[in-house]
Order: structure tokens, then sequence, then C-alpha cells
């Protein structure tokens, strides 16, 4: 392909992309309610992890999440199934610190980028809800314009599985993320990302403990 038609073809393959239509039910107001799967206490999550980038072998590991919604502080840890920590970061609102970071994990964008994609699991988002009504679909969706750029859509299907989807500015598809069903939303969390080369990551849950307060038990 001629690297010049590249950007022209990114252009076209862009200005397809639309955001879904959401349909407001005349019943809504007072019945229909945004589902909020996401944590409401610090929380430390043990889930099972298989990756795979387009055209690669999917990696098997295991991951450690502590999610603070309270100060949306983030914590997270990869290993190798026999125990070695193969990645290790957080982020508060000082930024970012990277503790451990063995190839191939070894770039600060795929920190930023996991850590973004942990955040979009676990925290509700700050912005209001600017449209609520249900999909095409089915979906009974709640919208949000994001602060920093683009669309996030909070919805859930006939299953009660909940659906997390983010979008461009220009209503392009970047994440896609499906949660579980039932009382326990993080058992089995699904998440699709469409970049360049886009990944997959499935997450089953080992266990999970709420963890105490440092800041309200005086430590």
């Amino acid at each position: 392909m001629n690297v010049r038609l590249l950007p022209i073809l990114c252009l076209l393959l862009a200005s397809c992309s639309s955001l879904p239509e959401i349909r407001t039910l005349p019943d809504a107001a007072g019945k229909t309610t945004c589902p909020s799967p996401f944590v409401v206490q610090k929380t430390r999550f043990l889930h099972a992890m298989e990756a795979a980038a387009a055209g690669e072998t999917r990696t098997v590991m295991i991951g450690v999440t502590v999610a603070d919604p309270a100060s949306r502080t983030l914590a997270c840890a990869l290993m190798s199934p026999e125990g070695m920590v193969l990645f290790e970061a957080s982020r508060n609102s000082s930024g970012m610190e990277i503790s451990r970071a063995l190839p191939p994990f070894d770039s600060s964008d795929f920190a930023r980028g996991l850590l973004d994609d942990i955040g979009l699991i676990f925290f509700e988002p700050p912005e209001p809800v600017e449209r609520l009504g249900v999909l095409d679909t089915g979906l009974t969706v709640c919208r949000r314009r994001l602060r920093d750029g683009g669309w996030l859509d909070v919805g859930k299907d006939r299953d009660g599985r909940v659906q997390i989807r983010r979008y461009s500015e220009g209503g392009r598809l970047k994440r896609s993320v499906t949660l579980a069903g039932g009382a326990d939303p993080y058992a089995a969390i699904d998440l699709q990302a469409w970049e360049w080369t886009g990944y997959s990551l499935s997450m089953t849950l080992i266990e999970s403990e709420i963890l105490p307060d440092e800041a309200r038990s005086g430590k």
C-alpha cells in the first residue's frame, strides 16, 4: 500500500464511525436507572488473565488489582503462573509510578494504557449522564461526555451483563468491556481494545477482598 494513502484511508474510516443512536423511552423518567457495577469501597482483586494482541499467542497471567474509588487510586501487578512479578505500577493524583516492568511490559505507554483500562473497568466516571435510553439492540444505556474527549456508554443487556463502551469524539469504538451478570460483575471480565494492532483481555475472578480505608482508620 502507498504510505501516502494511509492517512486518507484513516480519515475515511473515521468518517464512517458514528455513535449508536439512543432512543429515549416516554416512560423512562423515574423508571429506568443507570447500571452501576463500579467499586464503592477499596477492594483488592485477584484474577486469572488471558491477554492476546492481534496475530499473537494468548498469554496467561495472574493479575492483582487494588482499586480505591474514594481517592481514585489504582495499583496493579502482573505475575506469571509461577509467581514471578512481571509488571507492577500504581497511579494516584500525583501521577503514575512504575515499580517493576520486565519485557515486553517495559513501556510507559503500556503502563499508561493498562492503568487507563483498569480505571475504565472499576471506577464510575465522574462526568454526569447526558442521555438515558435504549439502543436498537435493546441495551439500556447511560451516555456521558468525557472531559478528556470522547463518549462513554454504560448499559445492561437482557442477560444482566453490563457493557462499558468508550468512543472517540467522532464516534469510533475504542474500548468494549463486558462484565458478568449476576451478583458479582467482576466474576468474569472481557475487554476488547481497537488500536493500530488491537488486543483483548479476559479476566476470571479468583478472589476479592474489601480493604480497610487507612485514612478513616487513622493509619
